[in-house]
C-alpha cells in the first residue's frame, strides 16, 4: 500500500462524499490521498436503497434547496440548511451526477417518484465507478488506516494514525489541505463512528448534537408488535408540533415496538428533535387507506354487508386492510370476534371507519441512531463557507457529506448532498493549494 507521508490534499473517509471529493481534487491535477479506516471503500454506500442505490433525485436546484429547508422551522439549530447547500447544488446538480455515471458507462433509470437508480440495481456498480475513476486520475488510497488525530502547524497538517495489525504507525505529516468526509453516527458497523466530530472540535468547531433521522419510531402502545412485519402501501400520517401540522404519505411497516417504512422515516425528520418524550408522547393519527375517502370506504363496507351479512366483521374488513389489522381494529372497538356484518350498527360502522381513517398512536422515541438512515446534526453550517466547504475557523480544513449538520428526505436527496458537497470541497481544496 505504500507509506504516504506528504500530499497536497488528504481526504479522511472513502464514502460517497470522500470519493467524489477525491475525483474532483485529482481532476485538477493535484496530488490527492484518501485515508479509509475500513479495508475497502463505500461500505455504507452499498447499503443505500436496499442495495440498489437510489443515488440522486430528479429535481431542480431550488427543489433540492426546499427539500433540505423543509424542517428548518422545527430544528433546534437556526438558519436554512437549504440555503447553505444552494451553491453546491448549482455547481453539481442531479443532472451532473447522472452525466458523471453515464460517462463512465452506467445507465440510470428514473422511477415514478423521481428516485434515480442504476439500471443494474446494484450499488456496487456506483462504488466501483467512483473507485475506478479516482484511481485513473491518480488518487492514492490507504485502507485499514484509522486516523487518530489531526493537527496543524503553519500551513501544513499532520494526520496521525492508530497502529493496526497490518502496518506500523503511519502518519501523513505534510499535507496542505484536509477534507473530512467521515460521515455521521448511522450504521456504525460501516465505520461511521463520529470521528469527524472529534477532529472538527479539535479545531474549535461547534458540533450540533447528532440525532437519528430517517429512522423508525417507537410507540407507547404495544399492539403494533402484534402486526410486526405487516405493511401498508398507501397511508397518510398526521401530527402537529405547536401550531405546525405535519403530514407524510407513502408506505408504512409495523415493527416489534412501533412503526417504520418510508412514510414513517420521513415523519421522523420533523419529530426527532422533540423526542424522546415518555411523559408527553407525540400524538399521531394514521389513515390506513389514504387512497380512499371515508365515503368511498363506507360504500365498500355497505356493499359487503349487503352481499355477505353472515360474514364476520373481520372478514368484511379484509377487503380493505390485511386480516391481522382488521382483527386489531375490531379489538380496539371491543367488537366480538364472531360479530356478523349484518349485526354491525350504523354507530359502530362509523366508529370503525373513523378508526381506519385516523388510527391513533403515541410516539415516545426513535429507534437508536445506529439504526437511522442518516444522522441529523454534526459540524455547524454557520462555521463552514458554503461556496467552498472550507472551515471559517481553520483555513485549509474542509468538510463534506453527512459529517455536516444537514439532512434531507428519503429518495436520493442525502446522496445528492454528498455528491454536491464532496465535489465542491474537492475542487475548492485543489484550487487553494500552493
Amino acid at each position: 500500500m505504500g507509506n504516504v507521508n506528504r500530499t497536497k490534499v488528504c481526504i479522511i473517509g472513502a464514502g460517497p462524499a470522500g470519493l467524489m471529493a477525491a475525483i474532483h481534487s485529482a481532476a485538477s491535477r493535484v496530488e490527492t490521498v484518501v485515508i479509509e479506516a475500513n479495508a475497502n471503500a463505500g461500505r455504507k454506500l452499498l447499503l443505500t436503497g436496499g442495495g440498489r442505490c437510489n443515488f440522486t433525485h430528479v429535481a431542480t436546484t431550488e427543489e433540492l434547496v426546499k427539500a433540505f429547508r423543509a424542517t428548518a422551522g422545527f430544528a433546534q439549530t437556526s438558519g436554512s440548511k437549504g440555503r447553505f447547500l444552494r451553491h453546491g447544488f448549482y455547481q453539481f446538480p442531479p443532472e451532473s451526477v447522472q452525466q458523471f455515471f453515464q460517462k463512465n458507462g452506467l445507465k440510470s433509470k428514473v422511477e415514478d417518484n423521481g428516485c434515480v437508480f442504476p439500471v443494474t440495481d446494484r450499488a456496487d456498480d456506483i462504488r466501483d465507478i467512483l473507485l475506478t475513476e479516482a484511481k485513473k486520475l491518480g488518487v492514492r488510497f490507504i485502507f485499514s488506516a484509522k486516523a487518530k488525530s489531526i493537527t496543524k502547524q503553519g500551513k501544513y497538517f499532520t494526520i496521525e494514525f492508530n497502529p493496526s495489525p497490518y502496518r506500523r504507525r503511519l502518519n501523513v505529516d505534510h499535507t496542505e489541505k484536509v477534507i473530512i468526509t467521515t460521515g455521521g453516527l448511522s450504521f456504525p458497523e460501516t465505520g461511521s463512528a463520529g470521528d469527524g466530530y472529534k477532529f472538527a472540535q479539535s479545531f474549535g468547531h461547534t458540533i450540533i448534537e447528532p440525532r437519528p433521522s430517517l429512522v423508525p419510531l417507537v410507540t407507547l402502545e404495544g399492539w403494533p408488535n402484534e402486526l410486526a412485519g405487516i405493511s401498508l402501501d398507501n397511508v397518510k400520517i398526521s401530527t402537529a408540533i405547536g401550531k405546525k401540522k405535519i403530514i407524510t404519505t407513502g408506505a408504512m411497516l409495523f415493527t416489534h415496538d412501533g412503526i417504520g417504512g418510508p412514510a414513517v422515516l420521513e415523519l421522523s425528520r420533523f419529530v426527532t428533535d422533540f423526542l424522546p418524550n415518555e411523559k408527553n408522547p407525540l400524538k399521531i393519527s394514521i389513515d390506513l387507506v389514504a387512497v380512499s375517502s371515508l365515503a368511498e370506504l363506507e360504500k365498500m363496507i355497505l356493499k359487503q354487508v349487503s352481499e355477505h351479512p353472515k360474514k364476520t366483521v373481520t372478514n368484511i374488513l379484509v377487503e380493505i386492510v390485511p386480516r391481522q389489522i382488521s382483527q386489531v381494529l375490531c379489538r380496539q372497538l371491543d367488537l366480538p370476534e364472531n360479530l356478523f356484518a349484518g349485526q354491525l350498527s350504523r354507530g359502530l360502522r362509523r366508529k370503525l371507519l373513523q378508526l381506519i381513517k385516523a388510527m391513533p398512536l403515541s410516539i415516545v422515541r426513535t429507534r437508536p441512531i445506529a439504526e437511522a438512515m442518516v444522522t441529523r446534526g454534526g459540524v455547524s453550517t454557520a462555521e463552514i463557507e458554503p461556496k467552498t466547504m472550507e472551515s471559517k475557523i481553520c483555513p485549509g480544513l474542509f468538510f463534506a457529506g453527512e459529517v455536516i449538520d444537514v439532512d434531507g428526505p428519503c429518495g436520493g436527496y442525502n446522496l445528492q448532498m454528498c455528491w454536491s458537497t464532496g465535489a465542491l470541497a474537492g475542487l475548492s481544496a485543489a484550487q487553494k493549494v500552493s
